[in-house]
């Protein structure tokens, strides 16, 4: 049930909603067709925004990444809100840096739209989309020289954290958006479905004390979480949030910068998240046009406050009691668990577990009880004392109604 004062709060913004509702059909108007991929390299991102660019923003240069490659903050609108925005600071997490793609074309293109006029005159945007193009283009999580640049905000080692930490100096932002990825093997509560969306208002302190500031971020990240809940019901999760003085949203929160972390996991059927980067889009957005209009200072933050916290420990495949051939030995009862090399795409599977899992949480079951499992030649190892069945191999296997190798195969 949506509570009460949220209810107002959004029925107070409503009449100032723009002409162009904000779900996911407006992600799909303006999607950047040229960014169609998770992994897209860094000079082709800049290229297919480029277009977008050409009005209507200031691209800055802010510095060069360690391998050379250039760091850009663009801007848009000149209202006295000030918000930043930065994606891909570990660069295997490409979701916000589609969405803002989108979200720069929307802003370009819908010139005419009482939303995007309304951002422009009440908010001055800045965003560093790729913050880390270095580990964008070998799709890694650190920056060329190993280090997580989101562990790097009190020495400010990397080029990359000086420019995010420059970039905050300058503006001195009242809300600023951290934009990740988190993994997909993650639920909503110990019973819940894979979370799509993860949010956190971050810590300031170790005892995890609300301020003003943090206060007014908790809000933001309620009234996403309830606008989110039409899309993605029972998908939204809260990160764990333990202060991590080492941590840029962290230390952010303490600047005086209300800030939100935004976490995408996984949805079923979206190997390239391109679903996830359309409810990206719809969460900023919803969450600018708060900030716009001042409606976020009236927002219920209990929204937030209500969800489950994420909560790891799932497979991504279970075969469940199935008998397991293997040569020279009888067929015994096991189930299978199973976890994908891209856990997203679930693609590569591999063995991770055998044996009793009755109480194992996994994605997906496969029922294979009465029927026998006949692992392939690259799921076992040959020795003089027998054939084993080597965990971590790749997934090759037949689902066979008997333990001949010859009887029919079913899967």
């Amino acid at each position: 049930m949506m509570h009460r004062s949220l209810l107002a709060t959004l029925l107070l913004v409503a009449p100032a909603l723009s002409a162009q509702t904000i779900d996911t059909t407006l992600a799909l108007k303006y999607r950047v067709s040229a960014v169609n991929a998770r992994r897209i390299q860094p000079e082709a991102y800049w290229s297919a925004i480029a277009p977008f660019l050409r009005t209507g923003f200031t691209v800055d240069s802010i510095g060069r990444s360690s391998q050379g490659r250039p760091l850009r903050s663009i801007r848009f609108g000149n209202g006295p809100t000030t918000v930043l925005l930065w994606s891909q600071m570990h660069g295997d997490e490409a979701t916000a840096t589609l969405a803002l793609a989108d979200i720069i074309r929307y802003l370009s293109e819908a010139r005419g739209d009482s939303l995007r006029q309304r951002l422009e005159r009440s908010l001055t945007i800045v965003m560093i989309p790729m913050l880390n193009p270095d580990g964008a283009a070998k799709w890694q999580r650190e920056n060329a020289g190993g280090i997580d640049i989101n562990r790097d905000v009190r020495r400010l080692s990397t080029p990359e954290a000086r420019a995010l930490k420059g970039t905050h100096d300058r503006y001195r932002p009242a809300f600023g958006f951290n934009l990740h990825d988190q993994g997909a093997r993650v639920r909503a509560g110990p019973p819940g479905p894979q979370v799509a969306i993860a949010l956190l208002p971050p810590a300031t302190n170790e005892a995890g004390t609300y301020d003003s500031v943090r206060t007014r971020a908790r809000k933001v990240t309620a009234l996403i979480a309830e606008r989110l809940a039409r899309d993605i019901p029972g998908r939204i999760a809260k990160y764990d949030d333990s202060f991590n003085a080492r941590a840029f949203g962290d230390l952010m929160q303490t600047w005086g910068t209300s800030t939100i972390l935004i976490e995408s996991g996984a949805l079923p059927n979206d190997p390239d998240k391109q679903r996830l980067r359309g409810i990206n889009v719809v969460a900023i957005l919803t969450a600018l046009d708060a900030m716009a209009t001042g409606a976020v200072d009236r927002v219920d933050p209990r929204a937030y406050d209500s969800l489950p916290f994420n909560t790891s420990g799932a497979y991504d495949l279970i075969i469940k009691g199935a008998r397991i051939v293997l040569p020279g030995q009888a067929p015994y009862l096991a189930d299978i668990a199973v976890n994908y090399d891209d856990a997203v795409a679930r693609t590569g599977p591999r063995l991770r577990e055998v044996g009793d899992l009755d109480n194992a949480v996994a994605f997906e079951t496969i029922d294979a009880a009465g029927v026998y499992f006949h692992p392939r030649a690259a799921m076992l190892t040959t020795t003089p004392g027998g054939t084993y069945l080597k965990a971590g191999s790749p997934l090759e296997y037949d689902l066979r109604r008997g333990a001949a190798p010859t009887s029919e195969v079913i899967r």
